[in-house]
């Protein structure tokens, strides 16, 4: 994707760890399921017909010990984390938490993702954007009205799971406050995002009120018609670099945006083609993707 919304000149390559939080694991959510992301990344380029990212993926060392770059991250020449917490509630060690903590006070930048119930909920001793995510046991969520079931259909996943539809599909987007940098799409008729991908059984993120931080897009359940929360926006600080905490890891996921990836066998949903259907929903997806890029690096 050649972009066109570059606010800045991109100087140098900006450099990306994708990483998710567990050992690679063919029949689970290991990094060689975030691809269509990571070569969107890869294959961008600037206004200058520059390549704008290096692209490392992974997935963590085997589990027991501190992962050998988590750990020791601020040591490391990476720009920005995407962190896609795939694990149970074990995938990142105290170790980990603080190697990441500091990256970030460092004054670089970071998303950190998850999905329902307690998936992903090791992440909750991150500094500052750990306390974002809420999950059913961990760091719940301080309104009660929230904690309930909302996808009614996958019965053994509790709260939080906010359903936006199948995966495959596409949701629509809410835009909360004013347009976030990350949200904008000069291509779109309201001149932001409109759509990312759905999933039955979303996480739960809000706005830590000791950070400056905000909700910046929201969307609405197909099975309640309730809202909830798809993404927080962290500004720059003395807390640290600029953040984003998203609601699920699904809206990366190669099965959410064309379902002819596959899934995992544990994944029991049917799922839907909406993505492949409208090209409106892949395009603002991707659109959002190289956003958030940019943003964190302060590129935008």
């Amino acid at each position: 994707m050649t972009d066109r919304y570059d606010l800045l000149t991109i100087v140098q390559t900006i450099q990306i760890l994708l990483q998710t939080t567990i050992p690679t694991t063919a029949d689970d959510w290991s990094i060689a399921r975030f691809s269509l992301l990571t070569e969107l990344l890869r294959a961008h380029r600037s206004a200058d017909q520059q390549v704008a990212f290096n692209v490392v993926a992974r997935d963590r060392d085997p589990p027991g010990q501190p992962d050998s770059l988590l750990s020791r991250l601020d040591e490391s020449e990476f720009d920005q984390l995407w962190l896609f917490a795939v694990d149970t509630g074990d995938g990142l060690s105290a170790e980990d938490c603080a190697g990441i903590t500091r990256f970030r006070r460092s004054g670089r930048g970071l998303l950190v993702t998850r999905d329902h119930m307690d998936l992903g909920s090791s992440l909750c001793s991150l500094g500052g954007v750990g306390k974002a995510h809420h999950f059913h046991t961990r760091n719940i969520d301080p309104d009660p009205a929230r904690r309930v079931i909302d996808d009614p259909y996958t019965t053994e996943i509790s709260w939080p799971n906010f359903h936006s539809g199948a995966n495959g599909d596409f949701q629509h987007v809410t835009i909360v406050g004013p347009t976030h940098p990350v949200l904008a799409n000069a291509d779109s008729p309201t001149g932001a995002i409109r759509y990312l991908p759905a999933h039955p059984h979303e996480g739960a993120v809000g706005a830590p009120a000791d950070e400056p931080a905000r909700v910046i897009a929201r969307g609405q359940s197909k099975a309640t018609g309730n809202s909830f929360n798809l993404a927080v926006a962290f500004e720059a600080s003395t807390n640290g670099g600029r953040a984003i905490a998203q609601s699920t890891f699904h809206h990366f996921a190669d099965y959410n945006w064309d379902a002819r990836h596959g899934a995992p066998s544990f994944v029991t949903e049917a799922p839907g083609n909406g993505m492949q259907t409208d090209p409106h929903a892949l395009r603002d997806t991707q659109r959002y993707v190289v956003n958030v890029a940019l943003w964190l690096a302060d590129a935008l």
